[in-house]
């Protein structure tokens, strides 16, 4: 038996080294269905399949308006992968309605299949990565390029259904005071997803929004100004240069933060902005800042594998802190009060099973 593997002093656990090997391969299957689940999602097959009785690939085909042989190949995968119901004898094709749950855009803050787009957007980034690991550095944000796509996408479907229910209230008086008209600004606010849903509903309050993304603001803007939404503006900004005097009443961070190559400045700024009574909500990746804490989280491995290829390389790219994702709460926390926040409250909300709420008050 050869111990190039486990080592001079080491012997060799027979039942674990099965196991583990099974895992091996069920983690080989899995990503593979990761990839065609996402093909599922951005073609519109699992919401068509969703609506439909059991169909031949011919039918499905016809429904969602794409290749017959392709889709009867991508249903194969979905059949083997336990995921779409086949009935042999009659050649044909369901999507049970317990499975549909998780898997289409009927489903809302419950579909999952719009997250295994973060599959294949990493995927694009693995070969320039090697570099990286051997030399250091990191990826700019123009190396990743659907990503604001996705987590505008994300945005939608999340805070669509959370922002203005669920997250508003859970500042007391905020939503009177957007009613009223107050001044907000959405720091690293990408395609804008978060502005658009509250300069919508609520016309009396100013909002903006800064990114320096220039394309994802052109996205941003165009939107609004086909919303007509004269209460919004989107400006291309570095973070890092926001400061004060005071000018905003309300400033808001959506998954932001951990990506600035300057958190700790980005923070101070934030306090410097705001006025007296000023609110800054903060959402982030709800883990801990220690990893014994995470290796139970459902999504630990997509968040930690999401840090190294994306959210610690872009802050690393241009000689940042490389916070990285999974920076959790506990370092927040410590960020914060350096910033000068000594209220800080720290919240869920239903609807949104990755992040974290912070409700920051200096």
């Amino acid at each position: 038996m050869s111990t190039a593997a486990a080592g001079p002093t080491h012997k060799i656990d027979a039942s674990r080294a099965e196991a583990f090997a099974g895992r091996v391969l069920s983690m080989l299957n899995d990503g593979f269905l990761s990839v065609m689940v996402s093909i599922g999602h951005q073609t519109g097959l699992f919401d068509a399949m969703a609506m439909l009785p059991a169909s031949g690939s011919d039918g499905i085909a016809r429904a969602t308006k794409l290749s017959e042989r392709y889709v009867r190949e991508w249903l194969s995968a979905m059949v083997a992968g336990g995921i779409i119901d086949y009935e042999a004898e009659a050649r044909t094709y369901r999507l049970p309605p317990e499975h549909a749950g998780c898997l289409t855009r009927a489903a809302g803050t419950d579909n999952l299949a719009s997250l295994t787009q973060l599959v294949t957007l990493m995927a694009e980034v693995e070969q320039p990565m090697l570099d990286v690991f051997r030399k250091g550095g990191g990826l700019p944000y123009s190396a990743y390029r659907r990503f604001h796509a996705l987590m505008a996408e994300d945005s939608r479907t999340v805070y669509g259904g959370t922002l203005v229910t669920r997250t508003v209230p859970l500042i007391d008086g905020l939503k009177e005071r957007l009613e009223s008209g107050i001044d907000v600004v959405d720091v690293g606010c990408g395609q804008g997803a978060a502005m658009l849903i509250l300069a919508e509903r609520f016309p009396n309050s100013r909002f903006s929004g800064i990114d320096f993304e220039s394309d994802a603001i052109d996205v941003a803007r165009r939107t609004a100004n086909e919303r007509r939404l004269a209460n919004l503006r989107f400006e291309t900004r570095d973070a890092a240069t926001l400061a004060g005097p005071p000018a905003y009443d309300f400033i808001t961070a959506f998954d932001a933060i951990h990506d600035q190559a300057a958190p700790r400045r980005v923070l101070r700024g934030i306090r410097e902005s705001l006025r007296p009574g000023g609110v800054f909500l903060m959402v982030d990746i709800g883990v801990s800042s220690h990893l014994e804490k995470n290796v139970n989280h459902p999504l630990g491995p997509m968040l930690y594998t999401c840090s190294t290829l994306h959210c610690t390389s872009v802050s690393l790219s241009q000689g940042g802190e490389g916070l990285g994702a999974c920076w959790g709460r506990e370092k927040a926390r410590e960020l914060l009060g350096e910033a000068g926040f000594s209220d800080v409250g720290v919240h869920r909300v239903e609807g949104d099973i990755l992040n974290d709420y912070f409700v920051c008050r200096a």
